[in-house]
């Protein structure tokens, strides 16, 4: 019995322009670096949530005092071109709400990794998915990504409808793939080609 040969595309790619964390504005949001006066919505908004850090691999925040470390360190790191960190700020309120980072990259193959959170009291909105698509839509014709890939907890599908409406396409779950605050754990990823975004 002949079985059919599955075809595997070599891709090219050229190499990446980094831009660092360039400032970005959709219809409600404004996605821009950090600065140190971001500590204190930071820490009242997410960064203390239980329920925002469940699935992440970083624990809430003890104090402020930690919080105003971690702006600090971020509005340093944000002036540099390779470092990929917004601040999600919301534009009715006037301050952030949560963050996006690039948290892996691999230069040669042109492919970053999301990872994201937002305060529990702006879930289910859309504002995360409006987040993802201006970030995907800068560093695919900005930044010259080829790919851009995000993965959640299984047992965390609501993270999946983000990155699914926001245009990627659901590639597998890998088995005791990450360890996260729940222990270690399956994660799916979904990601977006260059040839396939339409933002």
């Amino acid at each position: 019995m002949q079985t059919k040969e599955t075809k595997h595309i070599a891709y090219a790619v050229r190499p990446l322009i980094h831009k660092g964390t360039a400032r970005l504005e959709t219809a409600r949001l404004v996605l821009r670096p950090f600065t140190p006066a971001d500590a204190e919505p930071m820490y009242r908004n997410w960064a203390t949530e239980e329920a925002v850090t469940r699935f992440l691999t970083w624990k809430p925040h003890a104090s402020p005092e930690q919080t105003a470390w971690l702006a600090e360190k971020w509005a340093e790191q944000g002036t540099q071109p390779e470092f990929y960190q917004w601040a999600i700020e919301l534009k009715a309120l006037g301050e952030p709400i949560g963050s996006l980072t690039v948290v892996r990259r691999d230069e040669l193959a042109a492919a970053a990794e999301l990872g994201y959170c937002i305060g529990s009291h702006w879930w289910g909105q859309g504002l995360m998915t409006e987040a993802v698509r201006a970030v995907i839509g800068y560093l695919i014709r900005e930044v010259g990504f080829h790919r851009v890939s995000a993965c959640h907890d299984v047992e965390n599908p609501a993270s999946g409808r983000v990155m699914e409406k926001s245009g990627m396409v659901r590639e597998g779950t890998l088995r005791a793939f990450l360890r996260n605050n729940r222990g270690v754990v399956d994660v799916t990823f979904y990601s977006v080609l260059a040839e396939e975004w339409n933002g």
